[in-house]
């Protein structure tokens, strides 16, 4: 659809998933990885956090009694400098996920430039987090 203001194709749009406590969010999202962090309490929904993106992106984080953690990944940060933020982030405490197609740091590698490197960490409430290689279309 084009942007013409048919159904969806002109609407503003923003991600959103859950977490078990939007204080440990907030702690982790502001303090550790340096995000802009929004609060509210809102009366009928509940705490949530709003992150604001370089470029006038969101993502929501809303508190659910019953948060399940997603299997799959909730937020990707393609980033310019990839060993310097993954070296920053380390020394923050973020703990990279060893998975079978990683290597030992916990990066995944592509000899052959199909993909980005990439790597992955958990949130608070084991959300799935990845930081990525920007591929300079970003």
């Amino acid at each position: 659809m084009s942007g013409d203001g048919s159904a969806l194709g002109g609407a503003a749009a923003f991600g959103s998933f859950s977490t078990d406590s939007v204080e440990a969010a907030r702690g982790f999202y502001a303090d550790t990885l340096g995000l802009d962090v929004e609060h509210h309490d809102d009366e009928g929904m509940g705490p949530m956090l709003r992150l604001r993106h370089p470029g006038g992106g969101s993502t929501l984080i809303y508190q659910k009694d019953d948060h399940q953690p997603a299997t799959h990944t909730v937020l990707n940060f393609a980033v310019d400098d990839f060993e310097s933020t993954m070296e920053r982030l380390r020394g923050r405490g973020v703990a990279f996920a060893q998975l079978p197609w990683t290597d030992e740091d916990g990066v995944a590698r592509d000899p052959e430039g199909r993909s980005p490197t990439i790597a992955w960490f958990k949130d608070p409430a084991d959300n799935w987090i990845a930081v990525m290689e920007a591929d300079g279309e970003s």
